[in-house]
């Protein structure tokens, strides 16, 4: 297979296109069809009914039909697998995060190419959109635009305002590095238990086998602010050998497992899933967190003094070495398995979907939990950079800066590498079976090259 390039993706794009397909804009069909569709549960009921109404609005407009069945993010994924794997599928899938199933679908060719579904609206795109709708497939033996992408979200910190106060400490004080930055909470911990919370952490850190999300989310931070960004690059090729990124994963490993060691994280999130974090800082058992999206505040929002008052939403200070540190995002939307009855409908639906008005007006709806995989809708409608709101704000700062895409983006071996949570499972191995930092990532570094082996490029 051809190398697959970060240029070959964002600038020779119309190549991937099908010969022959003309951008247009969203025109209704003269004969009403039905697709089904299997969407994601939004974490707040606005998601839902943002949902229903694009899909309302979509109907009344073309006449088609889009009969569609909303499910819990576990069980989806579950379904999802089993669709695959059986061939009996939907129309379209649509997930917020499809990073463990999209890359290896499109790799072992499941999924219908929908580039021309996606033409219209390339060049509005962000440049992480792309790379994390565009996968290599190996029997194509080339990168196509596999997902439709609507929506994107970056990781912030979610802190308790008040709980600093309580414990004598101003936010303005924070480090601006970041383990000085994660450090500045590990005091407050015994500070509020002597005033009386005798059951708080001062760090909501997931570190779980578990997963699926959250847990390489957290740690794939700490890798890049540690120099690690580069272990897999955009020719999908794999750097383990690279002294740089063996330093960064160690260092990540060490950090959090020794916090864990020294009583700053709860005992029980080497088996935490996506949710359990959000639950304990809704229950002010640590002090703060970083999880991605604003689906932790958003939960809170019907709690006014809770929301407007006392949670705290804080951007990405620099890395380690002091410089700047890009966040970490993936993309989200709409994508079509093979031997889909409906193909044509759930192109026309996506292809409405895309429209800016249409995916802005959704995600706002939303509450804005998802940022638009176009930026230009974040500067340009006041919503997004509302300071009346506490936390959209430093929310966008993320999203408008440096970003860089997932890292299945450029591989798609990376998807099980998450699916299997090698990175939980080293810090399990440190924690519990006594294995030094360098001993356990050098274990995960084995299994790692083990599945990349798999997947051939260049």
């Amino acid at each position: 297979m051809k190398q697959v390039s970060r240029r070959n993706v964002i600038r020779g794009s119309a190549g991937l296109l099908i010969a022959g397909t003309l951008a247009r804009p969203y025109i209704a069909n003269a004969q009403a069809k039905t697709a089904a569709l299997w969407i994601g549960q939004g974490f707040v009921k606005q998601e839902d009914a943002a949902l229903k109404k694009t899909v309302a609005d979509y109907e009344k407009a073309s006449g088609n039909r889009i009969n569609y069945s909303i499910m819990p993010f576990g069980p989806l994924n579950q379904k999802i697998v089993s669709a695959l794997t059986s061939g009996d599928v939907p129309d379209l899938f649509f997930q917020d995060a499809p990073t463990t199933i999209l890359p290896q679908a499109a790799w072992n060719n499941k999924l219908v190419d929908v580039s021309d579904v996606v033409e219209a609206q390339q060049s509005k795109l962000s440049a992480t959109a792309k790379l994390c709708a565009t996968f290599a497939n190996a029997t194509t033996k080339d990168r196509r635009y596999y997902l439709c992408p609507i929506k994107q979200g970056a990781t912030p910190f979610h802190i308790w305002g008040d709980l600093v106060q309580k414990a004598g400490f101003d936010l303005k004080d924070a480090p601006k590095t970041w383990d000085a930055f994660w450090d500045f909470f590990k005091p407050m911990q015994k500070i509020l238990r002597e005033k009386g919370m005798r059951k708080l952490f001062a760090q909501g850190v997931s570190l779980t086998t578990v997963g699926p999300n959250d847990g390489n989310n957290l740690f794939y931070h700490f890798v890049i602010a540690n120099g690690g960004q580069d272990v897999v690059t955009p020719d999908g090729r794999l750097h383990l050998d690279d002294s740089k990124v063996r330093e960064a994963f160690i260092k990540s490993v060490d950090y959090l497992t020794t916090s864990y060691k020294q009583g700053y994280v709860p005992e029980d999130v080497l088996s935490w899933s996506d949710s359990d974090n959000n639950n304990g800082f809704h229950q002010k058992l640590f002090v703060m967190d970083f999880d991605g999206t604003l689906s932790t505040k958003l939960a809170m929002i019907d709690n006014k003094k809770a929301y407007y008052e006392e949670s705290v939403t804080m951007g990405l200070p620099n890395g380690n070495d002091g410089k700047p540190m890009p966040g970490q995002g993936g993309a989200g939307g709409g994508y079509i398995p093979k031997g889909a009855k409906n193909i044509e409908v759930a192109k026309d639906f996506m292809r409405y979907f895309m429209q800016p008005d249409v995916m802005n007006e959704n995600l706002k709806g939303g509450l804005g939990r998802w940022f638009p995989a176009i930026p230009s809708l974040i500067e340009s409608d006041p919503f997004w950079l509302d300071k009346s709101d506490p936390h959209r704000p430093p929310y966008m700062k993320i999203a408008l800066g440096p970003m860089i895409p997932v890292f299945n983006a450029y591989n798609p071996a990376w998807g099980q590498v998450n699916a299997e949570q090698l990175w939980g499972r080293a810090e399990y191995d440190v924690i519990k079976n006594g294995l030094t930092p360098t001993q356990a990532v050098d274990k995960a570094f084995k299994r790692t090259a083990e599945i990349f082996n798999k997947f051939t490029f260049g």
